[in-house]
């Protein structure tokens, strides 16, 4: 009986042994007591990945490391731990994961008793950003100023006192942000950017005939800035956001011209603001001929397959003071093949279906786009 007793507590001790142990060096991400450094890198919309630097206390010998989480959404599989100090005399044995906890534990072996830097890096969810962008136009709409505001909005649960905030351009800055906390922050300017302005006849969105609508019909104006070196941009991608476009108007103030969403904006690539409708520019768009060619027909003299040739006239007239360039997207109705007859412009065909023209119209005047097409072999 004295046997059994003595074993008990004897097991007992050694329990609360190695409980004592596993918690020997805990850090919890709440309180954050040991946190030198924080990146908080915004490429990613759905995770932020977080890279933090801490001072670990370390004895000669294994040392377990506890790191736990509470209140916040981090991706347990991200959490990666990085030797700093003494890469070759400090190592990391094994990660464990306690059972039903939002914790692991390191088993870090140290030669010596000192102190170690490490970098712990993981995803952590709920830090939302948002890009806004402002430009503003000169009066004469050659170039324009753009600035790119980020909004930073943390609902993860975590409490940044300061930290390096770096998306993927601009120039990192360092902030703090609290958790429920939203900030906003100038983190590109550039000036004096080119810009087209350029009108839009889609033959698929706007009437052909705006004299027979019972509304003003206007023509679709996009602003346009090309992300490359040469325009003092195209050194990284330009995230989408909301734009709100002002124009200078010569006397120390600006005009609201519109706002626009823009999507992600790669290196080479033209970033384009719609401001608007326009009545500056009207164009009128008449089929002129639709002619089939039989090429067979059935035993009961029904047309199988056939050639048929489409006759177009666009009208461009220009009432601006100023020169303007017009876009004319045209489509072809038929699937399938098809062969440009004839045309008086310059066009590009963007896919199989879709031809688009640059048009250059002259201050008061007129343009007129003759096209004609075959479309072949129609069953």
């Amino acid at each position: 009986m004295k046997k059994v007793l003595f074993n008990s507590i004897c097991i007992v001790f050694l329990l609360n042994l190695i409980l004592a142990k596993m918690s020997f060096a805990r850090i919890k991400l709440s309180a954050l007591p040991d946190r030198e450094t924080a990146i908080v890198n915004l490429d990613n919309p759905d995770f932020t990945l977080i890279e933090e630097e801490r001072i670990l206390t370390l004895q000669k010998g294994n040392n377990q490391i506890d790191f736990s989480w509470k209140a916040v959404e981090i991706d347990p599989d991200s959490i990666i731990l990085k030797i700093l100090s003494y890469t070759d005399k400090v190592r990391l044995l094994s990660v464990s994961y306690p059972p039903n906890e939002q914790a692991l534990v390191w088993n870090i072996w140290s030669d010596e008793a000192w102190e170690e830097k490490v970098r712990i890096s993981y995803l952590l969810k709920n830090i939302d950003r948002v890009v806004a962008y402002q430009a503003t136009t000169t009066k004469d709409e050659k170039t324009l100023d753009l600035k790119s505001y980020l909004i930073l909005r943390n609902f993860s649960g975590e409490d940044f006192d300061i930290a390096k905030i770096k998306l993927n351009y601009g120039e990192a800055f360092e902030k703090s942000i609290k958790h429920e906390e939203t900030k906003k922050m100038l983190f590109l300017e550039k000036k004096e950017l080119l810009i087209e302005k350029i009108f839009t006849f889609d033959a698929s969105k706007t009437p052909w005939e705006p004299d027979k609508e019972a509304k003003n019909v206007g023509i679709p104006v996009t602003y346009k800035i090309k992300n490359s070196k040469e325009n003092s941009l195209g050194e990284f991608i330009l995230l989408g956001g909301k734009t709100r476009v002002f124009q200078d108007d010569g006397k120390s103030s600006t005009i609201f011209l519109g706002e626009d969403k823009t999507e992600l904006i790669p290196v080479g690539e033209k970033m384009e603001l719609y401001i608007g409708n326009s009545r500056d520019i009207v164009v009128t768009q008449r089929k002129i001929e639709s002619k089939e060619n039989i090429l067979k027909n059935n035993q009961n003299r029904q047309s199988i397959l056939k050639n048929v040739d489409e006759k177009y006239k666009i009208e461009i007239e220009n009432f601006k003071d100023t020169p303007a360039n017009l876009t004319i997207v045209e489509y072809i109705p038929e699937p399938g093949e098809w062969e440009m007859i004839e045309t008086n412009f310059n066009f590009e065909k963007v896919d199989y279906r879709t031809i688009q023209y640059e048009i250059p119209i002259k201050p008061k005047s007129k343009e007129i786009v003759n096209l004609h097409y075959r479309l072949l072999n129609v069953r």
